[in-house]
């Protein structure tokens, strides 16, 4: 699974309109020196949140941008799907329409799984979560699972934490 640079982009720009004052819009060249983003990309981003009903726009000399819902209410998923459409999408076929023959049929359920453990992480996390830095623990858990393996394959040191890698 790759998540794209839009998708990456789009979460932390809406991360910082969580974190911003929510009658006070954020102006887009703000959003986008914080998180070293260029302007253009994070406008058109901005565009297609907009779209999908996750930012309101404010006109004037004290315009910007801000979020549509509480941060609580918005998930990373939510950004993912607005900016690229359905998780974990195979071929741009629904899984209940994919069929495969012979000896590849199970895989129609590593599909499912795939995009289940997606939703599990991704819609478990609100912009709330990332802004006050406290994750679900599940997905800390998986952070951290991510890590020890990291570890055992002698890639990070013995000592890093997932907190540590997100400081």
């Amino acid at each position: 699974m790759r998540i794209s640079a839009k998708v990456d982009y789009a979460v932390r720009a809406m991360a910082e309109l969580a974190a911003a004052a929510p009658d006070n819009p954020a102006k887009v060249e703000d959003i986008a020196a914080a998180q070293d983003m260029s302007v253009a990309f994070v406008l058109a981003i901005l565009g297609d949140l907009r779209r999908a009903h996750l930012v309101r726009s404010h006109r004037g000399r004290a315009g910007g941008y801000t979020l549509a819902r509480p941060a609580a209410e918005i998930t990373v998923a939510d950004i993912a799907r607005a900016i690229e459409g359905p998780l974990a999408n195979i071929r741009d076929v629904s899984l209940r329409d994919l069929h495969y023959a012979g000896p590849a049929a199970p895989l129609v359920e590593v599909w499912m799984a795939v995009r289940t453990s997606l939703r599990g992480v991704l819609e478990a996390v609100t912009l709330a979560d990332l802004v006050s830095g406290h994750l679900p623990a599940n997905v800390h858990a998986m952070a951290e699972e991510y890590l020890d393996e990291e570890r055992s394959r002698g890639r990070l040191p013995p000592s890093k934490t997932a907190r540590q890698t997100t400081r």
